[in-house]
């Protein structure tokens, strides 16, 4: 795939030469070059030197020229690349005898053109890895019962598919039938095989492990996870940073004022230093070598493309180096709570019996709960019942009274499970620990007789663990933490406090999440904002960087710039870190590459560089700058 993005060293292909064939070309150029340095002087030495350079530098000479001429075409002016600065050079060192040097120069160049091919092919690996895992074949069940292959496009919402042991999964979906642990490493980076029964999601491209399964297909193929991750990570090489945006606008303009001033150098030289005809072109070709701005076309891009390579191994996907590189900015990072900074699911994480009621008592009443929460299908029953999953259940009829909640008769004694409010009569004990739960944010539900209560359970959506290490993280860094909430603002704060987070907004309407975002933004010149939700999606759209947590919505995903695979915001806080890895690294080069242009001119003018020298160290930049840069593709510590 070609999105062309800037490259160093002129940086379009407006036209596809065979890649391939360029590579042999340049080591049999090579080679060339190497035999000649062993020659005697004479017609060999140089025609060996010659060779070399055509071979090895031809791809170069006809991007200089070629896509000068369609660019200038195309845009109705002068649009020069550096190529054609390089292939200048090279030409005029031939002419003054320099065969060496024009080779060496071509040779090193060309080096640094293929290292720089090598930072774009390990980004687009991710992307043609992604697309070798999109599964192209499934084992529909027809009305019969039989199974037929069929091709993945075939497949339509409502279709039932058998998935066998070892199997790659087809499509999103959710199972019907079957027990299996699945490997969705390549969707949401977890390396251990998730337990999948009954009601669970299948994501598309994953791979089923011992069991067999039937899914019930979801999503139409273009639709699902794996297809929007490709579309997200394809996306990648065509949004550049406004570092690589402003180089890529002024590359032209700088090219074109080199070539300009090159004649006018010759003439100084010639005219105001009173330099000989071959001396003032000789420096003439050195300063047409030393102003060339390989080095710093090739400063942003390939470290870029490092750490989009290195992120999407971590399981975070960006649509464009211009977000990751806005995210070392960043001076507030505002979260949806329910999903994103906690587990989505309620838990249970109290349990209080009353002062009166014995431990033998206390299991009976256990026994109780179980099996009157068995009989409902409230989020907070499978909670309790989770809890208590060691606890034997005993078959009862159990009414759910609007207003109450569940009630049961049991051994003569009737039992009720509901609100606090649903109790007239509460122990003092019962009160103060009431208190002091709902104070930590967690939903209680009394346990007790017709009169009296004789428990309570305390119920909460519970943060992350990774929630914690990546609130200390910001914290660390300086930068504002804000929960945003459509839960209740003493629910919200109990889990801000839990977690350490600088602001809590709540009682949160969906549609108010975008408009607190713009007013953090009056004070916060550069915020991120997570979430999951439909309801996140207009505020993942006002912040300057939305990252979407994967197991989201397609509209959040849809609508982000970034994507974490898997609800882990330690994957976010890892990725602020690369990000301002890569500044520091983009600084660097920048500095580098100015650095060995002012030192060459300045050596050139006084005459203490020759031309070897020279095309040593201003090509040497163009490969340490891409080096450098080549670095992320290791990340950062964590």
């Amino acid at each position: 795939m070609n999105n062309d993005p800037v490259r160093s060293c002129g940086a379009h292909h407006h036209h596809d030469h065979d890649d391939n064939l360029a590579t042999i070309l340049y080591f049999v150029g090579l080679a060339a070059f190497l035999i000649a340095l062993f020659l005697p002087s004479g017609t060999f030495k140089s025609v060996f030197y010659l060779s070399a350079l055509v071979l090895s530098g031809y791809h170069i000479i006809i991007e200089g020229f070629v896509d000068t001429v369609q660019q200038t075409i195309q845009r109705k002016k002068f649009m020069p690349n550096v190529h054609i600065l390089m292939t200048l050079a090279a030409i005029g060192a031939v002419i003054i005898g320099e065969y060496m040097e024009a080779t060496l120069l071509i040779l090193i160049f060309a080096g640094a053109h293929f290292l720089e091919h090598y930072a774009e092919d390990k980004s687009n690996k991710e992307i043609t890895n992604l697309l070798n895992l999109n599964p192209t074949t499934a084992r529909r069940i027809k009305a019969n019962g039989e199974t037929e292959v069929v091709d993945v496009s075939q497949l339509q919402i409502g279709d039932q598919l058998s998935i066998l042991n070892g199997d790659q999964i087809p499509t999103d979906g959710i199972v019907m039938s079957g027990n299996s642990s699945v490997d969705q490493s390549a969707i949401t980076g977890e390396s251990i095989p998730i337990e999948k029964q009954d009601g669970d999601l299948l994501y598309g491209s994953t791979i089923n492990g011992t069991g067999t399964l039937v899914m019930e297909v979801t999503k139409d193929s273009s639709d699902t996870v794996i297809a929007k991750i490709i579309k997200l990570v394809s996306q990648t090489q065509s949004n550049i940073s406004k570092t690589a945006a402003f180089i890529k606008r002024i590359e032209p303009i700088y090219v074109t004022t080199v070539i300009i001033l090159t004649p006018i150098f010759y003439l100084l030289g010639l005219y105001a230093f009173q330099w000989t005809a071959y001396d003032s072109f000789y420096r003439t070709m050195v300063f047409l070598i030393a102003t060339s701005p390989c080095a710093l076309a090739a400063t942003d891009i390939p470290a870029t493309l490092s750490s989009i390579s290195n992120l999407a191994k971590h399981g975070v996907l960006f649509k464009g180096g211009s977000y990751l590189s806005n995210l070392s900015d960043l001076t507030a990072v505002a979260f949806d709570k329910t999903g994103t900074l906690t587990t989505g699911k309620p838990v249970v994480t109290e349990t209080y019996f009353g002062d009166d009621v014995t431990e033998v008592a206390q299991k009976e009443f256990e026994q109780v709960i179980v099996s009157m929460e068995s009989k409902s299908n409230h989020p907070l029953a499978q909670a309790i019942i989770q809890h208590y999953d060691n606890i034997t259940q005993h078959e009862m009829e159990v009414e759910n009274v609007i207003g109450v909640g569940l009630v049961a008769t049991t051994g003569g004694l009737t039992y009720k499970i509901g609100k606090p409010s649903s109790y007239a009569v509460i122990p003092i004990d019962i009160q103060k620990q009431t208190e002091i739960f709902e104070h930590e944010g967690k939903t209680v539900v009394y346990f007790g007789s017709e009169e009296k209560v004789l428990a309570l359970i305390a119920i909460q959506d519970v943060p992350k663990d990774s929630s914690k290490k990546a609130i200390e993280y910001f914290k660390n860094e300086k930068i504002h933490t804000v929960m945003i909430t459509g839960d209740a603002k003493r629910t919200g704060e109990a889990i801000g406090r839990q977690l350490g987070i600088d602001e809590v907004r709540g009682n949160v309407m969906p549609e108010e999440k975008a408009t607190i975002i713009s007013e953090l933004k009056e004070t916060h010149p550069v915020i991120a904002m997570l979430g999951d939700g439909v309801n996140d999606a207009p505020a993942l759209v006002t912040a300057d960087i939305g990252v979407a947590m994967g197991e989201g919505t397609d509209i959040a995903i849809d609508v982000a710039d970034a994507v974490l695979m898997k609800n882990d915001l330690t994957r976010f806080s890892y990725t602020h870190r690369v990000a301002k890895k890569l500044r520091k690294i983009v600084w660097q080069n920048i500095f580098i590459a100015l650095s060995v242009v002012v030192m060459l001119v300045i050596l050139n003018m006084i005459g203490q560089m020759n031309m070897t020298f020279a095309v040593i160290f201003h090509e040497g930049s163009t490969i340490a700058v891409i080096l450098n840069g080549l670095r992320l593709l290791k990340g950062v510590e964590n």
